[in-house]
């Protein structure tokens, strides 16, 4: 069961499963309380739980203050955090005496049953005693950084000669009491506790490793303690308002990134990528740099972090084709990292690493059972990388403050490690900066003796709720200055050490120094040693070219040719067409509509040589000039050419698709309707052409292929352009053009094929008009599609386009004029038109309309003859009629009597002379074609039997048989 006020933290699994043998609950406190007791219970094999017997509790925490006490001492029982029942003893130093009560105890309610007592001096005794003041020191002897296994030696020997000089603190000695962080904050949070609440009082902390500090850095203020670091450089803690106490002889994380941005401006680099380790340290840093190299107009193109992996880190810098690369890690993860990029191959003359100088200069020599490359590999992976340091022993022959020069301090330092190889040792190059932060402690604190015994106060009244004395520590610190091994101790106001930054590349395994940079002064002193493992820096990415893709000349060359030659051939049709205007086969051809054909057939030529000019001929800047003369004669060229051939099988659509009793009002074709009509589809494309011009201009645009990588081992790589024709709504535009033309190709093809059996004498080419009809749509309808898929492919689309509109304009000039000339040429006929009526029907137009014309004339001009002789018959039959009455009655008597005896019917045949016609009419026997007319003679082969027919046998039903 949970404790009261308290509960139970199931790990992974839930109240009302069974849980498995091992497995461990941990018991939680709400609010400020603790846990007395096991905190942590495991399930046995036998069904109970580990220390059954003892109960756990959540109770109440008094304050810690209690538990120490200004110089005296403080016995607390039972150890442990001060919960209720904890008894606290006090007692003082020598010299002092207790004001209150000597014991304590805490409440159930959290409290102390008595105020804390207080130690004081005893009145006319002064001691003469050596005082004590205690640093708290984290040194990392193992972990990321094992900095601890120099600086803590390092720190030692300051402290030796701190307490050895009588001209510092004379009265006091200063002692270090230090653990091991292992650079890991969880567990310096602990060691942070043990030096807290253990006796004795520290004066001052010293954490090194930057995430360590921040943790210290940060609970500090809480106990108006100052906090210097030897080791610490993220820029996170030049935050004042976070870290009010915080000083370091460690210069920020950020003093690289100046030297950094110098050198990517002299190697003209303008593209760099990072990689990092993921901590606060590293993190802050890159931040500041991104920040940095945006002032210089450096780009970073890749920015990668890892966590403790670096594997797919590395991989993603190889994929994206990092060259100049940043990486910020700890030394443990820099083998890590080289141990990939040897796997990826992401070394060698393309390559430049930058890393951080602090490792030690074997790093990548020491055996790492976490990594699976050899030192062989190590070493040629690392090899030409260059870091920046932070200058951390005084190249000068100077003494400081501790009367040894950086030579004499690192020859003491040896001898105190025993003769350990410098390179395997953590912290060594840090190592200064450790003596120097003894050095500067001791200096601060001595400095303010004199103004905390003008105050009446000592250094030895320093308690975690003193703040006079930590504000006077502060302030020492703040205006520290002096010589050390390190170089020149300062503190800016974010309390940071400035110094000079140190540029080393590696060189065939070991470190050469190749330049400093002053970021103060920004002034760069170059060695002109830096060695390259090819010619020279290499290029920040892959140097790419763009190229152009341009027109094959040959291909545009041809076609040209095949261009030309069809508006030659256009001009030819053109001027035959103008010149036997006059002639009738010409005329009733409709040579207007004809002559805009050829002029649209030769301006959709013309549009040949717009399509293949591209960069290679005009500038760029000329180019959308010729984007508008392509749309314009393509379009208008289509528009005349097409809509003449579509106005003529239109109308005769028109003229002879209609009911008969509509026929006849349009015999008579106007020859304005035909012009207006191809005028209004010429009017549709101007306006449409113009609004899309105005509102949507044509402009030239670049397209990019995928990147082309040229043969032999160049870096550099092949990006191939090519030059567009578009607008922003380019698919739109096109939609409504292709929709529209192609509504009219399909009713083209629609009327051609409901008109392929008509003839008519107005418009006799239609024939040719509906085939060239056929071939244009279908070159139009499969162009139109392959052109936009083959857009991307300029000797594919230009052909497909050029050789469609060649083929088009071919056909149609050929369908359209050779059958004219052949006509006119073989057969003669140059005639006018006036000319040609004087001749007779059938000799002067073989056509089938014109027989049909002049028939239905012919036979009307007959119709109104066989009238004019039919009434004529009818008086000649009267006045038979009368002679013969007449006649009979003269006859004599003998014939009367004759005719009685001899009864014989009436002669059916009269005699040949009274059936002569009177005077002024011609003899029948005669040629009855002398009687007519010409025209009717004309046809004396179609009506050669109606023209004998007997006076006889006139009758009216055979006058319709005339025309049949």
């Amino acid at each position: 069961r949970p404790p009261r006020d308290g509960g139970i933290r199931y790990r992974g699994l839930t109240q009302e499963q069974i849980l498995p043998v091992d497995y461990e609950i941990e018991y939680i406190c709400r609010g400020n309380r603790v846990i007395v007791g096991p905190k942590v219970r495991k399930c046995l094999p036998n069904g109970t739980w580990t220390d059954i017997t003892q109960h756990s509790r959540c109770l109440l925490l008094c304050p810690r203050v209690w538990t120490s006490l200004e110089n005296g001492r403080v016995a607390l029982k039972p150890p442990g955090p001060p919960v209720e029942g904890t008894v606290l003893h006090y007692s003082c130093h020598a010299g002092f005496m207790l004001e209150g009560r000597n014991i304590t105890h805490c409440t159930k309610l959290g409290k102390w049953d008595s105020s804390k007592p207080v130690c004081l001096c005893k009145c006319g005794m002064e001691s003469q005693s050596i005082y004590k003041l205690y640093i708290g020191a984290l040194f990392p002897m193992s972990g990321g950084w094992p900095g601890g296994q120099a600086c803590l030696p390092s720190a030692q020997m300051a402290l030796d000669l701190v307490n050895n000089r009588t001209d510092i603190l004379p009265d006091y000695e200063l002692e270090l009491i230090y653990y091991d962080s292992m650079c890991d904050p969880g567990e310096s949070t602990k060691l942070l506790y043990d030096l807290l609440y253990t006796e004795p009082i520290k004066t001052v902390l010293m954490p090194g490793c930057s995430s360590v500090s921040t943790l210290v850095a940060e609970a500090a203020r809480m106990w108006n303690l100052i906090v210097l670091s030897y080791g610490s450089s993220s820029p996170a803690l030049s935050n004042r308002n976070r870290f009010p106490t915080f000083f370091r002889t460690h210069p920020s994380a950020t003093l690289h990134n100046p030297t950094r941005v110098r050198l990517f401006q002299k190697w003209k680099w303008t593209k760099i990528a990072t990689i990092q380790q993921t901590t606060e340290v590293f993190t802050s840093t890159l931040d500041d740099l991104e920040q940095r190299v945006k002032e210089a107009g450096i780009e970073i193109s890749v920015r990668q972090s890892f966590l403790t992996d670096p594997a797919v880190a590395v991989k993603n810098l190889k994929r994206q084709d990092a060259r100049i690369i940043v990486g910020l890690f700890y030394e443990t993860e820099a083998r890590k990292v080289f141990c990939e990029v040897f796997k990826e191959k992401l070394y060698g003359k393309k390559y430049v690493w930058f890393l951080i100088g602090w490792y030690a200069d074997n790093w990548f020599k020491i055996k790492d059972p976490s990594i699976n490359c050899t030192i062989e590999n190590m070493t040629e992976a690392v090899e030409g990388h260059v870091t920046t340091e932070i200058v951390m022993l005084n190249p000068e022959t100077i003494r400081g403050a501790s009367n040894l020069t950086s030579q004499e301090f690192l020859g003491a330092l040896m001898n105190r490690l025993g003769g350990k190889n410098p390179e395997e040792t953590g912290g060594f190059q840090e190592a200064p900066l450790a003596y120097d932060a003894v050095w500067a402690l001791a200096l601060a604190l001595n400095k303010t003796v004199a103004p905390l015994k003008a105050k009446g106060r000592r250094l030895e009244d320093f308690n975690y709720n003193n703040h006079d004395i930590t504000a006077e520590i502060y302030r020492a610190l703040n205006t520290s200055s002096f010589e050390g091994v390190s170089g020149h101790v300062v503190f800016d106001a974010q309390g940071s050490r400035m110094a000079m930054t140190l540029i080393e590349q590696l060189q065939g395994g070991s470190y050469k120094k190749i330049g400093y940079y002053d970021s103060s002064q920004k002034n760069l002193s170059w060695f002109g040693n830096d060695v390259w493992i090819g010619a020279g820096p290499p290029a920040d990415s892959t140097i790419v070219i763009e190229e152009f893709r341009y027109l094959s000349q040959k291909l545009f060359a041809a076609v040209s040719v095949f261009a030309g030659l069809g508006i030659l051939l256009g001009i030819v049709c053109l001027t035959f067409n103008i010149y036997n205007s006059n002639v009738r086969y010409i005329q009733n051809s409709q040579p207007y509509l004809n002559n805009m054909t050829a002029v649209g057939c030769m301006m959709a030529l013309a549009a040949v040589f717009p399509l293949g000019i591209d960069g290679h001929h005009i500038h760029r800047s000329q180019f959308p000039v010729v984007c508008q003369f392509r749309l314009w004669l393509l379009g208008l060229g289509f528009s005349l050419a097409y809509g003449s051939m579509f106005t003529k099988i239109w109308w005769v659509h028109n003229l002879f698709t209609k009911k008969e009793e509509k026929k006849e009002k349009r015999k008579h074709l106007e020859p304005w309707k035909l012009y207006a009509t191809v005028g209004v589809l010429l009017a549709i494309d101007v306006l449409s052409l113009m609004i899309w011009q105005i509102v949507d201009p044509l402009h030239i645009t670049v397209e990019k292929f995928t990147r082309e990588a040229p043969k032999g081992d160049l870096d550099v790589l092949i990006q191939p352009l090519l030059e567009h024709c578009t607008s922003e709504k380019m698919n739109t535009w096109l939609g409504v053009v292709y929709g529209y033309k192609g509504l009219l190709l399909l009713l083209g093809i629609f009327l051609a094929y409901e008109t392929k059996s008509v003839s008519t004498e107005k418009i006799n080419d239609h024939r040719a008009v509906g085939m060239a009809i056929y071939n244009v749509a279908v070159l139009c309808m499969i162009t139109a599609p392959v052109t936009m898929i083959l857009t991307s492919q300029q000797d594919a689309s230009f052909a497909f386009a050029a050789l469609a509109i060649v083929f088009s304009v071919y056909i149609t000039l050929v369908v359209l004029f050779v059958p004219k000339m052949r006509r006119l040429i073989t057969r003669g006929e140059w005639q006018s038109e006036q000319q040609d009526t004087l001749k007779t029907g059938s000799s002067t137009n073989n056509n089938d309309e014109e027989k049909s014309r002049q028939l239905e004339r012919e036979n009307r001009e007959l119709q109104k003859i066989i009238q004019e002789k039919e009434q004529r018959v009818s008086e000649l039959r009267n006045q038979l009629v009368e002679r013969q009455a007449l006649r009979n009655r003269r006859r004599p008597s003998s014939g009367t009597n004759q005719n009685h005896s001899n009864p014989s019917p009436p002669s059916s045949q009269p005699d040949p002379k009274s059936l002569l016609p009177p005077p002024g009419y011609p003899n029948p026997a005669s040629d009855n074609h002398s009687s007519l007319p010409p025209s009717f003679s004309n046809s004396s082969n179609l009506y050669q039997a109606d023209s004998k027919i007997s006076r006889n046998h006139c009758h009216n039903s055979q006058i319709p048989l005339l025309y049949k």
